[in-house]
């Protein structure tokens, strides 16, 4: 009965973690305008899957960590009841902020879970392990993402100018539509030469923003929209490594799991979550904390990529929440357009995770190990 339970609890995690998490590599495509929800959604869950597939191989690591081996009595962690209480701990922590559109990070509400549950149990505590392991990693990350972000981006956008790369601003007003269609807009819309600027009309997400000139022959617009593709892809595909061994290694307990089995079975259900609850989360980050272009959404998602791939080789349980919130703060606190009372209110989203992981972790096991 209690192994039926740790598959439930997991596979609510894994669908909690995708809703939350699987738009965050993407985040910036939508915000930017570079394509539409739907389309950055689909990217989202091809690559993160192609991410989840690819942790059988490469992130032996992160599933040892996160089996709790090392850091509680090796007998708890055989313990069927205390591995379904940190999957539901987390996993109901992670709902909660997605249905209030927070972006959180499953790897907290783990961490937090893992503790709470290991505190009902009774059991003692590695604590070097729980600093130096995995919760340094964690409160490091978003701060070198927030500082890579803001020296990187200033040198990208002097290196844009100097390659004679314009970027241009569109206005939009009015409701007229001609058959004509000007460069740089998806649809029909009105377009008025005056004598030394243009009127075009529109919505803000087809004409906030483009590039004009060319790299190597190649149009500057085009290319920045492939790369920042790439670049979401890459962050996604990242995200999928790094997560997908978290939540399989509680299912190792279950008997008819294998490492192969697990780490699929949570890739499809972190893919399921992320098609059907993604929403609120998503018009979070891509809306909410920073106005972004394409150039500044390229940065922050290359940036991102980089630090978590980095993280998983060595296999550091960094949060990819932590990681892209904190590369677009530093955009923003750049631009000097960052919304900072969305970003407090992520913050205190964050501050949270922890504890509440662990609550929700120490009453799971109390529950469970009556059943």
């Amino acid at each position: 009965m209690t192994l039926m339970i740790i598959v439930l609890a997991v596979v609510a995690l894994a669908y909690a973690n995708g809703a939350n998490d699987n738009f965050k590599g993407v985040a910036t495509l939508f915000g930017s305008g570079t394509t539409n929800y739907r389309g950055a959604l689909a990217w989202a869950t091809v690559t993160t899957l192609l991410g989840s597939l690819t942790a059988v191989m490469l992130a032996g690591k992160l599933i040892k960590a996160f089996s709790g081996k090392g850091l509680v009595d090796a007998t708890l962690v055989a313990d069927p009841a205390y591995v379904a209480a940190v999957a539901l701990g987390a996993g109901l922590t992670v709902l909660m902020a997605t249905r209030i559109g927070m972006p959180i990070s499953t790897t907290h509400a783990m961490i937090g879970a893992l503790v709470g549950s290991a505190v009902a149990a009774q059991s003692s505590l590695n604590f070097s392990m729980l600093g130096d392991k995995l919760l340094k990693p964690l409160l490091i990350s978003p701060f070198v993402a927030l500082g890579a972000s803001a020296i990187i981006y200033p040198l990208l956008r002097t290196t844009r100018k100097r390659l004679g790369i314009a970027e241009e601003t569109c206005i939009c007003v009015g409701s007229q539509v001609m058959e004509t269609v000007p460069a740089g807009c998806a649809q029909p819309v009105l377009f008025q030469k005056l004598d030394h600027w243009s009127v075009t009309a529109g919505t803000e997400a087809i004409c906030k923003s483009r590039y004009s000139g060319h790299v190597l022959g190649i149009d500057a617009a085009s290319l920045l929209d492939n790369l920042h593709f790439l670049s979401a892809g890459v962050v996604s595909f990242a995200r999928g490594l790094n997560d997908t061994p978290k939540i399989a290694a509680m299912l190792l307990v279950a008997p008819a799991f294998g490492k192969t089995a697990a780490c699929v079975a949570v890739g499809i259900m972190i893919a399921v979550g992320g098609l059907l609850s993604a929403k609120r989360v998503a018009e979070t980050m891509s809306q909410r904390i920073t106005p972004l272009n394409h150039g500044q959404g390229f940065t922050a998602n290359v940036l991102s990529g980089v630090i978590i791939i980095f993280a998983s080789k060595f296999g550091m349980p960094v949060s990819t929440t932590h990681v892209s919130c904190g590369a677009l703060f530093g955009i923003g606190t750049v631009t000097g357009a960052a919304r900072w009372k969305t970003i407090s209110t992520i913050l205190a989203a964050w501050i949270t995770t922890l504890p509440l992981g662990g609550a929700l972790g120490y009453g799971s096991f109390l529950l469970l190990k009556n059943i």
